[in-house]
């Protein structure tokens, strides 16, 4: 069993009073992530498993009870596996980092939620080396490593996340009242994760935690009706191309649907639930 990443007490990071941050930590999950530079590695997911240590300060959410001042470790659990599953990386260290990135982002308005400071991650492959042993990485980030890159669109903002020549991660942000028009993609392989309740996919509700692999040339459209933004989690295989975000008209008979599945807990995708942990 792997030892917990928060051994060491004494080198717990400190916000800016000299007081220890409190720790959080998600172990020992499982997921399935292609992951490697072999060609054997290349065509099929292989497991893998995630221990993550989040360092905040949970001192008004224990006093006030309210998610907004921590983490929902349910939803940011099924945010992570999504990452892994839809993403393509070619080293290890790739996905540590596109994973640390993603965690220690300023939170959006509508996943409110403490920052997190600081992440240790540890990524293991238990197959890797067959029956002689296990291979893992460890990591640690802290929040003030990294600065994201944003772009203003019609519909909003794009966070950019994490990008390389084979994969980008972003954050679309979708203004109230704006809608990402109807369009599909012809070279890109495309996953997006809807974060927050209340956008309409394909001119219908969809609930939060809801993840979708887009095939190419399949039309799609999200519309944001509320007068708060909405969060979209894209993953990109390669990276953003910006000429194969193709417009197109929707079709007569309407949008299609497709077929989507959930990575947060039932009562964690439930519009009233917010607020609490299940």
């Amino acid at each position: 069993m792997n030892r917990p990443l928060t051994d060491d007490l004494s080198a717990t990071p400190r916000d800016a009073r000299g007081r220890p941050l409190d720790v959080i930590e998600l172990r020992q999950l499982p997921v399935q992530c292609i992951v490697g530079v072999y060609p054997a590695e290349r065509g099929t997911p292989q497991p893998l498993e995630l221990d993550v240590a989040l360092y905040l300060d949970t001192r008004k959410s224990a006093t006030e009870g309210s998610l907004r001042d921590t983490v929902d470790y349910a939803r940011l659990s099924g945010e992570l596996r999504f990452l892994l599953e839809t993403a393509d990386f070619r080293m290890l260290e790739t996905a540590a980092e596109a994973l640390c990135r993603y965690i220690l982002a300023p939170p959006t308005e509508d996943m409110a939620r403490a920052q997190i400071r600081a992440v240790t991650l540890r990524l293991s492959k238990p197959e890797a080396l067959g029956r002689s042993g296990l291979a893992s990485l460890r990591v640690h980030r802290t929040a003030e490593e990294y600065q994201y890159e944003a772009e203003e669109k019609p519909f909003g903002r794009v966070d950019i996340v994490f990008q390389d020549e084979h994969v980008g991660i972003y954050r679309l942000r979708v203004a109230p009242g704006r809608t990402i028009p109807t369009h599909e993609h012809r070279v890109m392989s495309e996953a997006e994760l809807v974060l927050g309740h209340g956008l309409l996919l394909q001119g219908k509700p969809v609930l939060a935690g809801t993840g979708f692999r887009w095939p190419k040339h399949f039309p799609h459209r999200y519309d944001n009706p509320r007068a708060l933004e909405q969060t979209v989690l894209c993953v990109d295989r390669p990276a953003f191309i910006p000429h194969d975000e193709v417009e197109v008209p929707e079709p007569t008979s309407g949008l299609a649907p497709i077929e989507g599945r959930a990575y947060y807990p039932a009562a964690a995708s439930a519009p009233e639930a917010e607020g609490e942990r299940w």
